[in-house]
């Protein structure tokens, strides 16, 4: 696989550093994130693609023999039992390249990330007014 071999500022720099193959793959996760939350801005974040609504809700990444999908730790824990298949960290998921990705439930992921920062962003304006109020 291709190295990094420069640091891209854009998600096309980002996804078009790799071999054709992981490439396709990168643009279809795009896709679904995209579709999931279109209001999502996309931009560079710890040097891979992510997308941010209310705050960060997923990043994505390729490595050798994995696409890494980063949607926090609420969302695996969420997600446990859907993604008990695969490797995983306290905030990431490893989706092996050689077994079909699991788009649907990144959709689904990614659809609870939005709803839950949704929720925080309502907690927060909330409790910014009640702070008003009181002073």
């Amino acid at each position: 696989m291709q190295g990094k071999e420069v640091n891209p500022t854009t998600v096309d720099e980002y996804i078009a550093q790799y071999p054709e193959y992981i490439q396709e793959i990168l643009r279809a996760v795009r896709a679904v994130v995209r579709e999931a939350a279109p209001q999502a801005e996309e931009k560079m974040g710890y040097g891979m693609p992510g997308y941010y609504l209310n705050g960060g809700l997923v990043w994505f990444g390729a490595h050798t023999r994995h696409v890494g999908f980063y949607p926090t730790p609420s969302a695996i824990q969420a997600f446990k039992e859907e993604l008990a298949a695969y490797k995983q960290s306290k905030g990431a998921v490893q989706f092996p390249l050689d077994q079909p990705i699991p788009y649907d439930l990144i959709r689904r992921i990614v659809q609870s990330r939005v709803a839950e920062n949704a929720a925080k962003g309502a907690r927060e304006t909330a409790n910014r007014k009640g702070a008003k109020k009181e002073g």
